[in-house]
């Protein structure tokens, strides 16, 4: 997810994002720890998507 997109969606809508993020994240974590992923890239991505979206809120609540 670009920020671009990031910017276009309301705090709620990152609200619900960044919880969905982070369950998905966690679960492929797991997931990667029993047995390896074929693409360990998606764990880097996920987790940035998840930093992006987690700064997206703080920069607006600091608004």
């Amino acid at each position: 997810m670009k920020q671009s997109e990031i910017k276009g969606l309301s705090t709620e809508e990152l609200q619900e994002k960044l919880g969905s993020l982070k369950k998905s994240y966690s679960e492929l974590k797991i997931t990667h720890s029993i047995s390896p992923l074929e693409i360990p890239m998606q764990l880097r991505t996920l987790r940035r998507t998840v930093a992006r979206v987690a700064t997206e809120i703080t920069k607006r609540e600091l608004q």
